[in-house]
């Protein structure tokens, strides 16, 4: 079995992991209400799309 011949370094070993962070998804704020809400998406809080009420509570 092959055996790395020198250790990887931190700073390798850092870049590496560099891309495996946790993406932070796009919020945006509601036209209606002002409630933070994913983007492209209906509001959770008011039920509204595009400036229209779309689900009924």
């Amino acid at each position: 079995m092959a055996v790395p011949f020198r250790r990887t370094s931190k700073t390798r070993k850092r870049m590496r992991r560099a891309h495996q962070k946790v993406a932070v998804p796009g919020m945006v704020e509601c036209e209606q209400c002002g409630e933070q809400k994913l983007s492209h998406r209906v509001c959770r809080n008011c039920g509204s799309y595009k400036g229209e009420t779309v689900v009924e509570k």
